[in-house]
């Protein structure tokens, strides 16, 4: 626990005084039940307000094999190691079999299949445009095609009274015949 003055229980001989009131151990020797020295190598990676970082890590791989990692690690490196050592210990939590490898085929067959749904979509997309273009040439057919069958269309529709009125159109041509 916390280290106050003379009070403490242990011999902390390498700390001294004025830093045994201030001294906290970190998360993994106080998890251990250990005395935490300053040169500490777990921590910088394992404070004290972040119990279950050390411990879920603990109990995957093990205090002795977490500690001869970073022994065997430059300084450089060792927080990116314990970070993965984190990850992983949390994946394998999660997923006893496969731990972070399960997580990884997951996202993959996710990807595969939005891959699939977006080529489709495109194939989709890529239809309706053609479909589009074939209409959008169609429509100026129509409209020509519209004024060969419907010539008058636009034309001020015919009364009965006009002269050129369709229905009585060359009355007086046949009438000119019969007289």
């Amino acid at each position: 626990n916390y280290i106050s003055g003379d009070q403490g229980m242990a011999d902390y001989s390498s700390c001294s005084t004025e830093n045994r009131s201030l001294f906290t151990p970190c998360a993994a020797c106080k998890f251990l039940r250990r005395r935490c020295l300053e040169d500490c190598l777990l921590k910088p990676y394992f404070p004290p307000n972040e119990p279950m970082k050390f411990i879920v890590a603990h109990k995957i791989f093990g205090a002795s094999n977490i500690i001869k990692l970073l022994q065997e690690l430059p300084a450089t490196q060792r927080a990116d190691a314990v970070k993965s050592l984190v990850y992983e210990a949390n994946a394998r939590m999660r997923d006893p079999i496969y731990g972070s490898a399960g997580v990884i085929s997951h996202l993959h067959d996710q990807m595969t299949k939005l891959q699939a749904q977006v080529a489709l979509t495109q194939a989709h997309i890529s239809n309706l445009q053609s479909q589009n273009a074939n209409l959008m040439t169609l429509i100026p057919k129509q409209q020509s095609l519209s004024d060969h069958y419907y010539p008058f269309q636009d034309s001020t529709p015919l009364s009965h009274d006009d002269d050129t009125d369709i229905w009585h159109l060359g009355e007086t041509t046949w009438e000119s015949f019969w007289s």
